[in-house]
């Protein structure tokens, strides 16, 4: 007496299959809200870099005069064609808050740039027109509020990590903060304070009139 085996057809499998990995979530996200589960299966940091090592020295002839502090919260979604939201795409809440610096560039003034009057109590002094430099980002106060993730992504996940989503918000974010610096009217409070500070400095020396201009 013979038994046969009966075989499963191919949509049961990938029935069987998808059953399974959505049970290994739910368990994953049962675990994580069990109080005192994290105590037990709990992750240790170590850091085993290496001395960072200095690669160049750069003389700097530019005066910061001025300082701004920027946030922005940012709103990146990101959808695959013919596929709801639900089963493929990212949408990622982000605050981004940083530092902009408005500099003039004293290492471009030259003598001819320098007028000091015959009786050497007055001066003229052609200055560029300041810049605003890189913005730079805070991560202590830069922060994720949101993310939300297609089924197809968060299985992606679980096999490999991906940096780019959070290289992404952040580089829009200091994108949206150096615009927001153009029209801060930082680089105008920068010579404004360049020139407040030449002035207190070349009346100290015994220049009892200080002019500053900007502009090649």
């Amino acid at each position: 007496m013979t038994t046969s085996v009966r075989r499963l057809p191919g949509w049961a499998k990938a029935v069987a299959v998808l059953v399974l990995v959505l049970a290994v979530l739910f368990a994953g996200i049962r675990l994580a809200v069990l109080p005192g589960i994290n105590d037990l299966f709990g992750t240790e940091t170590h850091d085993r870099s290496g001395p960072a090592l200095l690669r160049s020295i750069q003389d700097m002839s530019r005066y910061d005069a001025a300082s701004g502090d920027f946030q922005v919260v940012v709103d990146l979604e990101k959808d695959a064609k013919y596929l709801p939201s639900a089963i493929r795409g990212t949408r990622t809440l982000y605050v981004g808050a940083g530092t902009v610096d408005a500099y003039v560039d004293l290492g471009r003034v030259g003598e001819k740039d320098v007028r000091v009057g015959g009786d050497r109590t007055s001066a003229t002094i052609r200055l560029p027109h300041a810049r605003l430099g890189r913005p730079a980002l805070d991560p202590d106060h830069s922060y994720a509020v949101s993310k939300q993730r297609g089924l197809l992504d968060r299985l992606g996940d679980l096999f490999s990590d991906n940096p780019d989503s959070e290289q992404a918000v952040q580089k829009l974010a200091v994108r949206h903060i150096a615009d927001a610096a153009k029209d801060s009217g930082l680089t105008a409070r920068a010579e404004t304070n360049t020139t407040g500070m030449l002035r207190g400095l070349l009346r100290s020396l015994g220049f009892r009139e200080v002019h500053v201009v900007y502009g090649s």
